[in-house]
């Protein structure tokens, strides 16, 4: 029996419309192992929670520039846990000031990522909190990434 590869939603929740740093994280992950899934921009709590559900993921990466981040990520913490997916990582990357990082860890948010951290960083954080022993994939493929309603990353 072969593990199944960790494998991670990289979405890009509200009215942000920038991209390449969610791309470049997607890639990353991708390189290192896992399987990642891109949803692309613009996408609503409910669309990523969906996304999450469907894919059965690990991790939940958001990657929010707008600001809206204490808006949007307990809304998508409430849905995952609503779902009974308590056990996935969520992981916030952009713009966040440094006096939103206590009270968003506080809400359940296992990582806060700035600007300038480097992939090696994420993955190394990814890794270490997420068990890939759990799950079996018996076609043993190599890992992939799969855009859902975007371009491939």
């Amino acid at each position: 029996m072969t593990q199944r590869k960790i494998r991670v939603l990289i979405a890009k929740p509200g009215l942000d419309g920038h991209d390449r740093g969610a791309k470049v994280i997607a890639r990353a992950l991708r390189d290192a192992g896992m399987e990642v899934i891109y949803t692309g921009i613009r996408q609503t709590p409910e669309m990523i929670v969906e996304a999450a559900l469907q894919e059965d993921v690990d991790v939940v990466g958001l990657s929010i520039l707008s600001g809206a981040h204490m808006a949007l990520c307990p809304r998508i913490l409430e849905l995952l846990r609503r779902e009974g997916m308590d056990d996935v990582l969520v992981l916030v990357g952009g713009i966040i000031p440094d006096e939103d990082v206590a009270p968003l860890k506080a809400l359940g948010v296992a990582g806060v990522f700035g600007p300038g951290t480097s992939t090696r960083e994420i993955v190394e954080f990814i890794r270490s909190r997420v068990s890939d022993a759990s799950a079996v994939d018996a076609s043993g493929l190599a890992a992939s990434a799969v855009a859902v309603g975007s371009e491939r990353p």
